[in-house]
């Protein structure tokens, strides 16, 4: 592909990843006036989060092996086709139970675009691209929530919350367009790909065979939920401990996702010297430094509004070097079973992010501690992950070298 091809199709596929992330950014700061409207508490409007992410993860494990055996455009217009309904749906919810549902159908359709754009990388791209085209792709997500929040608390307190997911709904309409008449197809439909309990079950036990898959996965899926802690419990440190406005919110959302972006492009010039692995393992290092500084920095009151906006940035820059190239090690030993180990991963991914969330929400306790103890967490658990699973692959494999020597001696 030339050029202008190469660019269209990442921002494409950039934009299928970014469904998801923009259908959570751009309603936190309507979560009050959500709380208001519905006549409820703001750890309720919370739960409604936790469903999304939820309806995430089921999704995605559903959606891996219908994109190996229909191929990746129907069951991409199926699930987006879902979204947008469910979309319609949310906005005119009349409680906050409703929302909460409608939210989990929104994720169950919105998914597919997460799993699908991770498989068409695979497809379209040779595996030395790759760690490049998702650090592209990462760019692309890191935009949203620059602009999410900041348009969603326009909307917010210039008309009303419903609007928000009128508008996310007319954006995916316009996403599906772009599909149909610029995405290339991608891998062809598989008739040998069965959609028997059975067969799938046995696809995706091949996948989590593969101790590469495995460790990148777990660790990568840990250290990418922090985000969702800090999402999770944002706009309720911001704008309720804080005091800050819908606006004002919208603008400290932005101004932290620019952490992301900037690092999304240091990846791209890491990828040259560094490679992946060593990548992983500073930045998580890095991130657990941080991370306990904030717990400490919470704990103590330490931090004013801009120092604590100030630390979560510098431990935000490192998300954007984690989730690009554990995405490429987890994915690279797979040729076949590409649409299922893309679908476990995203769907331990956003696991991971609904079970954070949901602690941050049962923590809550008018500080910023739950939030990032969370994110805090998150990194130390990825790491310790990452070199336990490694010690582990290593120690088996000196064993195996072993037990072949005396088998020639003998």
């Amino acid at each position: 592909m030339n050029r202008k091809q190469y660019f269209f199709i990442i921002l494409i596929l950039g934009f299928l990843a970014t469904v998801s992330p923009f259908s959570i950014d751009m309603y936190l700061p309507g979560f009050p006036r959500i709380a208001a409207d519905l006549k409820t508490t703001i750890d309720k409007v919370q739960l409604s989060l936790t469903s999304y992410l939820i309806g995430i993860c089921i999704g995605q494990v559903l959606y891996g092996p219908l994109l190996d055996r229909f191929g990746r455009k129907k069951p991409l217009f199926f699930g987006l086709a879902l979204y947008v309904l469910a979309s319609v749906g949310c906005a005119f919810t009349s409680s906050v139970d409703e929302l909460v549902l409608m939210r989990f159908f929104q994720a169950m359709g919105g998914c597919v675009g997460l799993v699908a754009s991770q498989a068409l990388v695979s497809d379209l791209f040779p595996s030395e691209k790759r760690a490049e085209v998702f650090s592209m792709i990462t760019l692309v997500i890191a935009v949203s929530p620059m602009i999410a929040p900041t348009v969603g608390g326009y909307v917010t307190g210039v008309i009303s919350w419903h609007w928000i997911f009128i508008i996310l709904a007319g954006i995916v309409s316009m996403i599906m367009a772009a599909i149909y008449f610029f995405l290339p197809t991608g891998r062809q439909a598989d008739t040998s790909v069965s959609l028997r309990p059975k067969a799938v079950l046995s696809g995706y036990f091949t996948v989590i065979r593969q101790p590469q898959f495995l460790i990148y996965t777990l660790a990568g899926g840990l250290a990418t939920a922090a985000p969702f802690a800090y999402i999770a419990g944002s706009s309720d440190v911001f704008m309720n401990i804080y005091k800050v406005s819908e606006q004002q919110y919208g603008w400290i959302f932005a101004f932290l996702a620019f952490a992301m972006i900037g690092s999304t492009q240091l990846n791209h010039f890491l990828l040259k010297k560094y490679r992946s692995e060593q990548i992983i393992k500073t930045t998580l290092f890095y991130q657990s430094i941080v991370g306990l500084i904030l717990i400490a920095g919470v704990y103590n009151n330490w931090f004013g509004l801009y120092s604590l906006i100030g630390m979560m940035f510098v431990f935000l820059i490192g998300q954007g070097l984690t989730g690009p190239n554990t995405s490429a090690l987890s994915l690279a030993p797979f040729s076949k079973h590409t649409g299922s180990a893309s679908a476990l991963m995203g769907s331990w991914r956003m696991g991971s992010g609904a079970i954070i969330s949901a602690i941050v929400s049962f923590l809550h306790n008018n500080t910023a501690l739950p939030m990032v103890g969370m994110m805090a967490f998150c990194s130390l658990g990825g790491l310790f992950i990452l070199h336990t699973g490694n010690a582990v692959v290593r120690y088996h494999s000196s064993r195996r070298k072993v037990e072949e020597e005396v088998s020639v001696l003998l």
